[in-house]
């Protein structure tokens, strides 16, 4: 459980990492087609100016936080609002890649129940 935990950790850290390091740097050149209703989305998204480097800041803190271990408790908790958005989205305006973030969703959930002794003293009272 340990080693499975760790790997995770890792994977999820490094997905995020890389995810939000290709937004600032800007060095994925290839956007996929999007859809009219991706399109919208997208355009409300970057209307609000905030909202994308908000999210890429937080998938960036995450994901340092996920390699560190240290305190990953704390990372699982504040990627998971992302990771749940990018689920949706991809379930209802973007199906081709829900595999994978299906597996990203199922990580994060993976990493709450490895680390649910670190959220009782949270849920207690």
């Amino acid at each position: 459980m340990k080693i499975a935990t760790i790997i995770i950790r890792v994977l999820l850290g490094a997905m995020y990492l890389f995810a939000s390091i290709s937004y600032f740097m800007k060095y994925m050149p290839e956007q996929p087609q999007m859809t009219a209703a991706q399109s919208t989305f997208m355009a409300g998204v970057m209307a609000s100016v905030y909202l994308m480097p908000l999210v890429k800041v937080t998938e960036l803190v995450a994901g340092i936080l996920l390699l560190i271990g240290r305190t990953a408790p704390l990372a699982a908790l504040i990627i998971f609002p992302v990771t749940l958005n990018i689920f949706f989205y991809h379930l209802y305006l973007g199906p081709k890649d829900l595999p994978m973030v299906g597996v990203m969703l199922l990580f994060n959930l993976f990493l709450f129940y490895a680390y649910r002794q670190k959220y009782l003293p949270i849920l207690s009272k």
